[in-house]
């Protein structure tokens, strides 16, 4: 059974009996399937259900001549924020049903790996254009199985939110020209970096990390598309998974400059999200190509 299940709604008291019922339901009714071939005999299956707003179920099939043969299952979260343009590598995993996409963000300054919700559209596209690695627009979201609500560092004014833009907007624009062996760019960026580490140092030794590190996005264990976020909270709703009625929260996050939507199950969410407050957590990403 898959894990994130629970940040959709179903609990972990949900046994492997009702889920296969409710696979096999989705088969008959859903919100809409997509189909590719893969020979004359055979075609790959993508099955959406919707339990609630923006969250559901996706099911990889194949469907021949005897019907539909299920192959695999994950939980989702529709985004609605595009996260990145930045260049990608889609490959296949190695299961063979799945696919996963990397991107390398400079405002997040490591590769972005991320789990594709829509496998089916990336074949088609690669049957009319081989797509391999190419700018592309992708809405990136996030399930979380636990996390907790962070206060703000302070308030910000209509000025400092400007000259943070602009200080954004100059790193990137450093590390763009870096990447293409510009040695002043890469001494500035050098020189920034050292600035940044002796500030900490100091500050460390009498504050707490979490009132000088503001958001982060970093990888975290073993697998390559889990990660450890904090983020300033820009929106949220308390929604309700309509088949076991469990709450929920969805949030949309400004993480790195990056803005994500991701969904916690609300008895795994520690403190009470507000606009401005911070989210703190483990997410599974997930991420949708705009063709």
């Amino acid at each position: 059974m898959h894990q994130y299940l629970k940040a959709i709604g179903f609990s972990e008291t949900m046994t492997r009996k009702a889920l296969d019922t409710l696979l096999k339901k989705m088969v008959v009714e859903n919100d809409g399937q997509e189909a590719v071939s893969e020979n004359e005999n055979t075609a790959f299956v993508e099955i959406r259900k919707k339990f609630g707003p923006n969250i559901g179920i996706i099911l990889y099939g194949e469907m021949d001549r005897d019907g539909f043969h299920e192959k695999c299952y994950f939980p989702y979260l529709e985004g609605k924020n595009v996260s990145t343009t930045e260049d990608l590598t889609v490959e296949q995993n190695g299961s063979g049903d799945t696919y996963s996409a990397a991107c390398e963000d400079p405002r997040v300054g490591i590769t972005l790996i991320f789990h594709l919700q829509n496998a089916v559209a990336l074949q088609r596209e690669r049957k009319h254009s081989n797509f391999i690695s190419k700018k592309q627009s992708t809405i990136l979201t996030g399930l979380c199985l636990e996390g907790k609500i962070l206060l703000p560092i302070y308030h910000k004014n209509t000025v400092q939110m400007t000259c943070e833009k602009d200080s954004v907007a100059k790193r990137k624009s450093l590390l763009a020209d870096a990447r293409k062996g510009d040695e002043d760019a890469i001494e500035s960026l050098t020189l920034e970096d050292m600035d940044t580490y002796s500030m900490i140092s100091k500050r460390i030794q009498t504050e707490d990390v979490f009132s000088i590190v503001e958001t982060f996005f970093m990888p975290y264990g073993i697998e390559c598309d889990k990660y450890q976020i904090m983020g300033r909270i820009m929106e949220y709703k308390k929604v309700e998974n309509e088949y076991t009625g469990e709450k929920l929260y969805q949030m949309t996050l400004e993480c790195n400059d990056i803005f994500m939507d991701i969904c916690i199950n609300a008895k795994d969410l520690l403190g009470e999200p507000e606009v401005g407050r911070r989210f703190k957590g483990m997410i599974w990403l997930q991420g949708e190509i705009q063709f």
